[in-house]
Order: structure tokens, then sequence, then C-alpha cells
């Protein structure tokens, strides 16, 4: 994963305001009735906008009932389809997929073609490129978990079990920058310290103090919440004076992944500036 490929998904995917459909956000919409593609935006009062460029490819080769989708793929838009026109079909389908996977439901593909409606010939594109998106930004991979009936399911990447988004609350799933910096912290040795982990996050637009559009104060969630969920450690250099402090993998980030499950997700690539 290089980083100027995460800092460029990130420069694309953005949050902007718009209206919510009636009704309170808390509530799952429409009360009683299955959800469908038309509804799903009462999910939040934000809404995911992105021109992105690049696409993934499913990984035929995966085993068992579950195929993830991969990122390596790349096809040339048509010619007489308005490059901004699919953009705006992969902001729906990002924003459905969001919706499901707080809903905890699966992800029908005829569910997807009624979101991006009259763009149905061009599904496989736009839904490659909306996965892409899931796994870099939100660290959550799509995986077909039926087969027969096109059926996909929304899982966090590298098998972790947080995804940062609190019990009840309707945020952002934050586990894209959590995977991030624990590569950044295998490819430094171990452990890297406070500053070169910023170094690196300030390259994709993240920066402490300045309040990130899906991430939230940033140095909030990195120093306090990734530290409490255990997936960080966050200590003092020994014999640093002034003091620096480091990141290290904390317990539950070797408990329920490996280094290589995060070397194989893609190795990140820094070139200082």
């Amino acid at each position: 994963m290089e980083v100027d490929q995460v800092s460029k998904t990130l420069q694309e995917t953005h949050l902007s305001s718009y209206p919510l459909i009636p009704g309170s956000s808390k509530e799952a919409p429409d009360a009683g009735k299955p959800s469908t593609p038309e509804n799903h935006q009462s999910f939040c009062s934000s809404s995911i906008a992105m021109t992105t460029t690049s696409s993934g490819e499913l990984n035929e080769g995966a085993s068992g009932q579950e195929e993830e989708v991969g990122t390596s793929w790349a096809g040339p838009t048509p010619e007489n389809v308005p490059i901004r026109a699919l953009d705006e079909k992969v902001i729906s389908l990002v924003n459905f997929m969001l919706f499901k996977y707080h809903m905890k439901e699966p992800v029908t593909e005829a569910d997807m073609k009624v979101v991006i409606k009259e763009y149905e010939d061009h599904f496989t594109e736009i839904f490659l490129r909306a996965c892409e998106h899931m796994e870099m930004v939100f660290g959550l991979d799509v995986k077909r978990v039926d087969p027969t009936n096109h059926c996909y399911g929304l899982f966090i990447k590298l098998g972790l079990t947080y995804d940062g988004v609190l019990d009840g609350e309707e945020g952002m799933p934050k586990t894209g920058i959590l995977i991030f910096i624990l590569g950044v912290i295998f490819m430094k040795g171990n452990s890297a310290t406070e500053e070169e982990v910023w170094e690196v996050l300030n390259l994709t637009g993240i920066y402490a103090g300045q309040k990130h559009a899906i991430f939230g104060e940033p140095r909030e969630l990195i120093t306090k919440d990734f530290v409490k969920e255990k997936y960080l450690e966050y200590r003092q250099v020994a014999d640093s004076d002034p003091a620096q402090f480091e990141f290290l993998w904390g317990p539950r980030a070797h408990a329920e992944t490996t280094k290589m499950k995060v070397l194989d997700a893609g190795n990140i690539t820094y070139h200082p500036v």
C-alpha cells in the first residue's frame, strides 16, 4: 500500500452534509419494513463524496464461501459515459454499503443495481471502485458470501473485531487508519516514534489537532481510543530528554491479527520528502 495511494484515496473521499430524509437518524428507516436502497440515506447526516480513478477486482482464487474483493483491477471508463456520472454512482453505492454495514445486513447485487439505476451496464466498474474505498478508507472487506444469490457481506479487515464506531452511535468505521498505523509501526521495525507516525499521516492529509471528516480528531483517536482498545501502545521513549513518545502494537492487535496479514494487505512504502 503506497502512502501516495492512501493519500490520493483519502483526499478523494470526504463527507459533505445534506438533508436527511424526514425522521430520526437513530431509527432504522421505515421501522418494521425491510431496508431498501431508496431509504438508505437516513443512515446518517452525511454522505460520502468522492472522485476516484482506480478500481478493484474479484479474487477468483478465494477459498470457502467467502470471496474477497481485491483492489488490483483497473479498466478504462467507457468514452460515452461521463466520468462524473460514474463517480456519483460510486458515491451512492458507498453510502449504501455503509448503511448496510451499520444495519448488519448483507448487500445483494440486485439492490446495488437499484442504487446505480440507469448505469447498471457499468455495474462491475462502479462496484469494484466502491469496494476499493470501503477497503482503503474504512478498513472493510466486501466478500461474496452467497454466489447463487449474488450476496455480499461486509467484514472488518484482518480479523480485527473493532471498527472505531461506538455502540449506539452512527459514526464512520475507522479501521482503515488503524491498519495503516499498524503497518507503519511494522515497517519501522516494530516501533515508531510519534514524530514518524505523524510524518506519514501528514502526507495523507491527516493532522494532529485538525478534525478529519471521517476520523474525527485524529490525535485523540490514535493516542486515546486505539490505546484504550489495546490496539496500540503509546509510551515514552526510554531515557528521552526532552520526552519523546512512540507507538507499538498493542496486545489486542497481536491477539487478533498478525504482521504477515498486515503485510499481505499491502506493504506501506514510505519515501521521506
